[in-house]
């Protein structure tokens, strides 16, 4: 039997970057699934915080220099790579002057949330599944974790669902505490479309905010997993109206989280 396959996207990974309970798990489980037999690869953005030379990434000019449109704009993406110490996995970083560079990652020095963050989210997403394809690596499972992979799901059921990279993917959307309170401004469903995509199957984004990108991806993942955090009235909410309609899987957070989620993909790949 072939290894399974396995692609995480992540809004953050330690020990690159640590500011939530996602770098510690994307940081735990890629390592153990690799361990178990899996072929690994890891998507995050390369947020301007993270130290290029303490870090040693550098860039892989082949992956690199396709357009990624956002709206009406089109950005170059740039890609980077580092090993993780004391591991054998590579990190892939998502990289654009415009997006990433600043100093930052969500929010600015005085704690202003940065107006164009459903745009880097939307880049991010693009910018993953292209390289992707680019490398020609076909993932059984993708297994997105946060708000800003939450568009992912969904591209992944439409715009390249005939795609020979994508066709047997199957999306695992992983919820965290991290929500904002913060609106995006302007037309996020424009920015946010791709080939085959309408405005109706972007619904869920119109609230242009924290709770739009989450539904996004539980509409569209085939399957959703919530961390173990207590999560705000809203959150719970939603849990409660997706349960009504599919089954939030259920795994292990202790000694048993390898196995527990190594069960699940397996369960969904075959």
């Amino acid at each position: 039997m072939s290894k399974l396959r396995i692609l995480y996207a992540a809004t953050e990974i330690d020990p690159f970057l640590n500011t939530t309970k996602v770098a510690e798990l994307l940081r735990r489980l890629p390592a153990g699934m690799q361990e178990m037999g899996c072929e690994i690869r890891i998507f995050v953005p390369r947020f301007g915080i993270i130290n290029e030379r303490k870090n040693r990434l550098h860039e892989v000019v082949r992956l690199s220099g396709i357009n990624i449109a956002v709206g009406d704009d089109e950005k170059p993406l740039v890609i980077k790579v580092a090993s993780i110490p004391t591991a054998k996995l590579q990190v892939y970083f998502i990289d654009n002057e415009d997006y990433f560079h600043r100093k930052s990652a969500l929010v600015d020095k005085d704690d202003h949330f940065h107006a164009d963050n459903d745009e880097r989210a939307i880049f991010f997403c693009k910018g993953v599944l292209e390289t992707v394809k680019k490398l020609g690596w076909s993932p059984n499972i993708v297994h997105c974790s946060d708000w800003m992979t939450g568009l992912i799901p969904l591209y992944l059921k439409t715009t390249y669902k005939k795609d020979p990279v994508f066709k047997d993917a199957k999306s695992v959307f992983s919820i965290y505490n991290n929500e904002f309170p913060d609106k995006f401004e302007g037309n996020i469903l424009a920015k946010a479309k791709m080939l085959d995509i309408d405005d109706q199957m972007l619904n869920s984004l119109k609230t242009a905010d924290f709770s739009g990108f989450v539904k996004i991806g539980m509409d569209y993942a085939d399957t959703v997993v919530r961390s173990d955090e207590d999560f705000s009235d809203n959150l719970n909410g939603m849990f409660q109206e997706y349960a009504s309609r599919k089954t939030l899987s259920q795994v292990a957070t202790d000694e048993n989280l390898h196995s527990s989620y190594l069960a699940l993909y397996n369960e969904l790949a075959n």
